[in-house]
């Protein structure tokens, strides 16, 4: 059934999830920082665009956010241009934004005092997911939120599940970004091994990716790595800014991220080299250059 839902953030991810909203339907109004963006979305889609989140926001049954940071979230839900301003009781707040525990905690505390429903639903998938429309959606929240707001994600989410409470969504993301940190570390070292022992990293990889080694990362980033081709996908940037969030919720929670901690080090070689927008998967950079 079609849904009245605002797109607050159309970023890399924002843009075609909000897109595929409006495909499946729904009555979508969108709002992002830079105005220029929102009127290009609004004439690739059909729906409209709006001056602020509040405005966005007024008369929806579901808002979906995607922005930077918990700095940039707050900014956008509170206030009187805020999400929270043109919510009524009974509305649904999605969280896409991969951002602290605690802001989502934070979130669920003020839309319960207004009787507005929260979810904190980080993505995976990258860019690719998301214009294709099959996000993991890592959710945190009450079940009865849960099961209102999940068809609508499923427009732009294959594999959407309900973690555990509020800010469950964000700790399951630092998970994901931790694993991943690990894999095209050790996917940087495989493919430079294979060149330095005069492999053809083609067959190699071939063959390696029909075994116990396989990954997503694998599978998708090997031949550009042989390549040194980095100029597209999930910025390391970004990375560092989710690893950042890892590191200190596993200070606060005791869990030892040692191979994590080192990975971000690298990261910070690769923004020194210039990498700041390369893809995650230029470690490898940084490792033929530094060793």
């Amino acid at each position: 059934m079609s849904s009245k839902v605002a797109f607050i953030g159309l970023g890399v991810m924002g843009y075609p999830m909000a897109g595929h909203l409006a495909a499946a339907g729904h009555t979508v109004s969108v709002y992002n920082r830079t105005q220029k963006k929102a009127q290009q979305w609004t004439g690739e889609h059909k729906g409209t665009a709006a001056a602020t989140p509040r405005e966005a926001s007024a008369g929806c049954e579901f808002v979906m956010v995607c922005v930077g940071n918990d700095d940039d979230l707050r900014s956008v839900v509170y206030g009187d241009d805020g999400i929270l301003a043109g919510l009524k009781g009974g509305a649904t707040l999605v969280d896409h934004t991969t951002a602290s525990a605690e802001v989502a905690r934070e979130l669920a505390k003020a839309c319960a005092e207004l009787d507005i429903q929260f979810i904190d639903g980080p993505v995976s998938g990258g860019q690719a997911g998301a214009e294709n429309g099959a996000l993991a959606i890592m959710c945190g929240g009450e079940q009865a939120s849960f099961d209102r707001v999940s068809p609508i994600l499923s427009a732009y989410g294959k594999n959407v599940a309900l973690i555990g409470e509020a800010g469950s969504g964000q700790l399951t993301k630092m998970v994901n970004q931790i694993c991943i940190a690990g894999l095209v570390q050790a996917l940087a070292e495989g493919v430079n091994f294979a060149q330095s022992a005069g492999l053809d990293v083609e067959k190699v990889m071939g063959v390696v990716a029909g075994g116990a080694a396989q990954s997503w990362q694998m599978e998708n980033r090997y031949q550009t790595m042989a390549k040194d081709e980095f100029d597209f996908g999930f910025a390391v940037d970004w990375m560092r800014k989710d690893l950042s969030i890892a590191i200190e919720e596993a200070r606060r929670n005791g869990a030892s991220v040692p191979v994590t901690a080192m990975v971000d080090q690298y990261y910070a070689d690769v923004q020194k080299m210039g990498g700041k927008r390369w893809d995650t998967s230029s470690l490898i950079a940084r490792l033929k250059k530094f060793g």
